[in-house]
């Protein structure tokens, strides 16, 4: 596909893009097949030495109250994951790279595998960090990772994040490229709908996302968060029906121009939409993250405006999710990692 397809495609109205949706459809349908992966999504910390533009975790957001979960909070929520046969938990947080951090998430990784007999798989989004760190968490039982881009283009990311070594777009290109190197399974990711954005920036994102070869692919709308300085820009920003609907055209396109990676169904599309995630498995996602955080911590991890499933437990969430995947149309592929084909394909030896 080539930029000027993809842009055309990104606008499609009526029935141009009735026929796109669908087209990704049948694409995801024969290339990866009807089944919905479950990836327990614990937010173990809101702590953050970040501070980008966007997020209402960053660092000088001083309304928010810090917390961070126990081992044993942690892995409690695993132990669920784990008997209910989601397969597979995600642990994020906010970003840190101190030696105390590393040293824990690695030991987490070591309790979760042992308390699940090497069952749960493990994906971790826990920022940028030096090769030596992902060798050895991918050493210590995670295989996949999740490290958004937020935008492919250098001069939107400064735009919405501050232009110093803290946050610096080739550090981020460079750690996508250290996760590959140490074995993991990429995921990363784009903001759509932001300030300053234009379709040809959004092309390009899909573009990159080709050229870069990832594995899984974890995108939605941006969703404005007023304790955030990227908020005094909510005035250029389109509706967020437009911002949604958007959104589920570059999931369509990017299932069509990647046919055999996972796509998450991101939770920012059912803050839009109450039935925004069934949306997205309809038209080309697979993969879909029921929050497993305690209950008591989610009002603080907060990264937009009306996240939903705030006062959810992880059994409610299950249910309401069982339920919206039937209603998809699909089946949940219980007990089953539910790995990237991309990258079985990716790295099947020569």
């Amino acid at each position: 596909m080539e930029k000027e397809e993809i842009i055309q495609l990104l606008q499609a109205k009526g029935e141009a893009r009735t026929a796109l949706l669908q087209r990704a459809q049948d694409v995801k349908v024969k290339e990866v097949g009807n089944k919905v992966y479950f990836r327990g999504l614990i937010e173990f910390s809101n702590v953050c030495a970040k501070d980008c533009l966007y997020c209402g975790i960053r660092k000088s957001n001083d309304k928010v109250i810090r917390y961070e979960a126990t081992d044993d909070e942690i892995l409690d929520a695993c132990r669920f994951a784990w008997e209910n046969k989601f397969a597979s938990v995600v642990l994020q947080s906010g970003e840190l790279s101190s030696p105390a951090y590393v040293k824990r998430v690695d030991k987490l990784l070591q309790k979760i595998k042992q308390l699940s007999n090497n069952e749960l798989g493990i994906t971790l989004s826990c920022g940028e960090q030096s090769l030596e760190t992902y060798k050895h968490w991918f050493e210590s039982g995670a295989h996949r990772y999740l490290l958004r881009i937020e935008s492919s283009n250098p001069d939107l990311y400064y735009k919405i994040h501050p232009q110093n070594d803290m946050h610096s777009f080739d550090k981020r290109v460079e750690a996508l490229g250290f996760l590959k190197k140490a074995g993991f399974q990429v995921g990363t990711g784009v903001m759509i709908g932001l300030p300053f954005q234009t379709y040809e920036d959004l092309a390009n994102d899909l573009l990159f996302l080709k050229k870069l070869d990832i594995d899984m692919c974890g995108m939605g709308p941006y969703i404005e968060h007023e304790d955030t300085p990227l908020y005094e820009f909510r005035h250029q920003l389109k509706t967020k029906q437009e911002r949604f609907d958007l959104a589920l055209n570059m999931i369509a396109v990017l299932r069509i121009l990647m046919p055999d990676i996972n796509i998450a169904a991101a939770t920012a599309l059912q803050a839009i939409d109450p039935a925004g995630r069934e949306k997205a498995l309809a038209i080309g996602a697979n993969v879909i993250m029921p929050n497993l955080t305690p209950t008591a911590y989610r009002e603080e991890y907060q990264l937009y405006e009306d996240k939903p499933c705030l006062d959810e437990d992880a059994e409610l969430c299950r249910n309401c999710l069982e339920a919206r995947i039937h209603v998809a149309g699909a089946e949940i592929g219980y007990g089953e990692w539910g790995d990237s084909k991309h990258f079985k394909s990716r790295t099947k030896e020569p």
